[in-house]
């Protein structure tokens, strides 16, 4: 599946999460943690609860709720953890090893869910174990958080978002080396749309997968900048069609026009077709 766009949607507002699918987001999140105030956590346990369990509510986006940090989550759990609800994946905050991974997996594991882990690294410690969070079994996805590593580190945001770079690529890295998704951080300024999309495109040439949305206004421009356009759709589509030729005559290396085309170039073709298909243009 493709996680294009990764957007948010307050815990405590049952009206918005039932209209969160029809942004057009890959991955909506129901969120326990930053949009909810502290006196109003187990009123959008219920909310979350409620909407999940709702047989009319069920979209063709991926659905995951992001819960508290720590032993706040064991509230979290309870509440969403059930198998009348429809829940497709949970977001973690403030993962900062290997361990707090493991220790989500198994509280699933005891009540017997399985559920991919979108990992939070948003934090000095995330970022510098994020290969070993990556390779975690249950880890589908790392996820930068530029806002709160600044926090942490101490740095200040900027629009050019130098202080962040190395973490951001670093994460990159340890998403790749693990074949799990990596989703970049937020864009905090909602309006800017041209911002946005700058910061899309930017996070597209460090080998983002998707990136997190926190408006409806802004999936639109992220998944457009997530789509392959037509031209690169058909170059990956030929590389998939000669490499099935290429299979059957046991070669491992083909000429597409003036290209050879290895491993690598079919892994691209690979991703051009699954972020192809994410936009119905497959």
């Amino acid at each position: 599946m493709s996680r294009r766009s990764v957007m948010f949607s307050p815990g405590d507002r049952p009206d918005l999460m039932r209209k969160a699918p029809s942004t057009g987001a890959d991955t909506v999140v129901f969120d326990l943690e930053d949009a909810v105030a502290p006196a109003r956590k187990n009123e959008a346990r219920e909310a979350v609860a409620e909407v999940l369990a709702d047989p009319a509510f069920d979209p063709d986006a991926e659905v995951c709720v992001r819960v508290n940090p720590g032993d706040a989550a064991a509230a979290d759990f309870d509440a969403v953890l059930d198998d009348d609800l429809r829940l497709d994946a949970v977001m973690v905050p403030k993962v900062s090893g290997l361990d707090d991974v493991v220790r989500i997996e198994e509280r699933m594991t005891r009540v017997g869910f399985d559920l991919p882990v979108l990992a939070l690294v948003e934090s000095a410690a995330g970022v510098l174990n994020a290969d070993s969070i990556a390779t975690t079994s249950a880890t589908d996805a790392l996820v930068f958080g530029a806002e709160d590593l600044a926090a942490d580190i101490g740095a200040t945001r900027t629009d050019e978002g130098t202080e962040v770079l190395y973490a951001r690529e670093h994460v990159v890295l340890a998403a790749s080396a693990a074949d799990v998704d990596a989703i970049d951080t937020v864009y905090t300024d909602f309006e800017d749309t041209d911002g946005l999309r700058e910061a899309t495109e930017f996070a597209l040439t460090l080998g983002y997968d998707g990136k997190m949305a926190i408006h409806p206004a802004q999936v639109d421009v992220i998944n457009e900048a997530f789509t392959p356009d037509a031209e690169r759709i058909e170059w990956a589509r030929t590389v998939l069609t000669a490499r099935e030729e290429a299979d059957a005559e046991g070669r491992g290396v083909f000429r597409v026009d003036d290209e050879m085309i290895d491993a690598p170039l079919i892994a691209q073709a690979e991703r051009v077709r699954e972020r192809a298909r994410a936009a119905d243009e497959w």
